[in-house]
């Protein structure tokens, strides 16, 4: 039997919005009818009767343009162009039918998009123990990560290109209009050259490297960690010497390798493993407080911009401080 009906108008003639319009209820019947090839049958199936159903049939038939069955009064088959749709419709209906669990989990927070920023220091060690768990429980999640300094983060906020990030700064510093959670503290320590004659003690005094040249970074990547310890040599009565400044930490620590300088770093960084690199803990003099700046790290948000991911991941953050 020929595929096209003279009764059925062509596929070229089919409006299109009429064909967008077309309920899954028929392509679960055309399904039925599919899988039975028995209109008796499927509508025992579909709980319903069997003229609605061949009516039904006859309906899509016509939206589409195209004959899907060939009906004799003996059998049913289906033509090359119904068997060309049923993969399609089963994937049709089977990710319809996963429409509402998907809802739900986006909801909840355990299905959509995190996009979540970090400086280098937390690369070392905590990001990749964190991202690790948080998609064997989130496996819905689609995480995307960015590794920024601070600056461009909060640039990234700004314009609503970042969810959340892992920020570096000083001591109880806090970003207006961000949320936090803080998530680690930790001391600045001294890189140095291997080969420095201040290399062979284990521990220094401040006032033996503040006349080094230093290697650091820009004001504008962590303005409280820089200030901090500008604040330290100006309390000690010193002015720092800054040979060279760079962005990333691993780049830093390369500059003291080549002997541009010592550098003020976070301890984690003691994890990048440099050869031609030494670290070593500064202990400043009583007159000072004899206390050295240290440094910490949270998890900043934008409060009013926080999706159901979002808190699911803060929610996840806390439990692993606990």
């Amino acid at each position: 039997m020929s595929e096209f009906n003279p009764g059925l108008p062509d596929a070229s003639s089919a409006s299109p919005q009429r064909s967008h319009l077309i309920e899954l209820r028929l392509w679960r019947q055309f399904l039925t009818v599919a899988e039975e090839l028995h209109f008796g049958h499927a509508a025992v199936r579909l709980h319903m009767t069997q003229p609605p159903l061949t009516q039904a049939i006859a309906q899509l038939e016509r939206m589409l343009g195209v004959r899907l069955f060939d009906r004799t009064k003996r059998s049913v088959q289906l033509t090359t162009t119904g068997q060309a749709l049923v993969p399609a419709v089963q994937d049709l209906l089977a990710r319809a039918q996963a429409l509402p669990a998907q809802a739900r989990a986006a909801a909840q927070g355990e299905a959509g998009r995190l996009r979540l920023a970090f400086v280098s220091t937390v690369g070392f060690d905590l990001l990749p123990q964190w991202v690790r768990a948080f998609r064997v429980r989130y496996p819905k999640v689609q995480l995307d990560l960015l590794e920024a300094t601070g600056d461009v983060q909060l640039q990234g906020f700004e314009r609503g290109e970042i969810d959340a990030g892992f920020m570096l700064h000083a001591p109880g510093f806090v970003s207006p209009g961000l949320a936090h959670l803080l998530i680690a503290q930790e001391p600045l320590v001294l890189a140095l050259p291997e080969q420095h004659a201040l290399a062979k003690s284990g521990t220094l005094a401040l006032k033996d490297v503040l006349a080094e040249p230093m290697v650091i970074f820009p004001r504008r990547i962590v303005p409280s960690l820089f200030d901090a310890i500008f604040a330290l040599y100006h309390a000690a009565g010193s002015s720092p010497q800054v040979a060279q400044e760079a962005i990333q930490m691993q780049t830093i620590i390369n500059l003291v390798s080549a002997g541009l300088g010592v550098a003020w770093v976070p301890a984690s960084v003691r994890q990048f493993q440099r050869s031609g690199v030494v670290y070593r803990e500064v202990l400043a003099a009583r007159a000072q407080g004899g206390a050295m700046p240290g440094c910490e790290t949270s998890l900043v948000w934008r409060p009013d911009h926080a999706s159901p991911t979002l808190e699911r991941f803060v929610t996840f953050a806390r439990a692993q401080l606990e």
